[in-house]
């Protein structure tokens, strides 16, 4: 064994730490942005229904404001 081996042999525990570490980190990245991903996907889909609902009751409000100003000039 030379001089070298031991040192060699703690600088590949050390990277083998290292390594171990990003992986980890990455798997701990990967789960936040499946998260967030999912999280994206559901207030997509609710800003959908809330422009809908909007549109609906706009409209609405536009053809009751249209009857009133029918009933008064009818009057």
């Amino acid at each position: 064994m030379t001089e070298k081996e031991p040192y060699q042999s703690l600088e590949i525990k050390d990277l083998e730490k290292k390594l171990d570490q990003l992986i980890e980190l990455y798997h701990t990245v990967e789960t936040e942005n499946e998260a967030l991903k999912s999280k994206q996907e559901t207030l997509v889909r609710e800003k959908a229904e809330l422009l809908e609902k909007t549109t609906i009751a706009r409209n609405r409000v536009e053809a009751m404001i249209s009857r009133l100003k029918t009933m008064g000039q009818g009057s």
